[in-house]
């Protein structure tokens, strides 16, 4: 990671899990943006910029994740989005890989609910990576 930090949105309507992501990502050197809801999540990628975003699926509508990943994306094609969910654990649905650019899902990469820190951060760092 390059001197100046990085930017990271994160938008996550668990409390406990919100500040447990936002504290390990400032601990490893990240800048956080947080939100709780999908309004305030839109807000903040309305009128902030930001290196990558993590965002929970599931909001206040079953596609908030959807729906703020495509404003991103349509903000910048180049800002990474990771989508993070625990609908597989909740009701088996799987999603195959995300979209992409040229997929349904803009995002990146999706993670189950129950990672580890590491992983978000590897995946984050992979992403941030291509980016530079």
């Amino acid at each position: 990671m390059s001197a100046e930090k990085r930017r990271i949105l994160l938008v996550e309507d668990d409390v406990d899990l919100m500040e447990q992501t936002r504290d390990f990502l400032s601990g490893e050197g990240y800048e956080m943006l947080c939100a709780g809801t999908e309004k305030e999540g839109t807000a903040l990628i309305e009128k902030e910029n930001f290196d990558a975003a993590v965002l929970d699926l599931m909001l206040e509508n079953p596609d908030s994740g959807f729906v703020m990943a495509y404003q991103i994306k349509k903000k910048s094609a180049a800002i990474p989005v990771l989508l993070v969910t625990s609908v597989t654990r909740d009701t088996g649905y799987a999603f195959g890989s995300a979209g992409g650019k040229d997929g349904w899902i803009k995002a990146d990469v999706i993670i189950q609910k129950d990672m580890r820190f590491e992983q978000l951060k590897s995946e984050l760092e992979r992403l941030l990576g291509a980016v530079k």
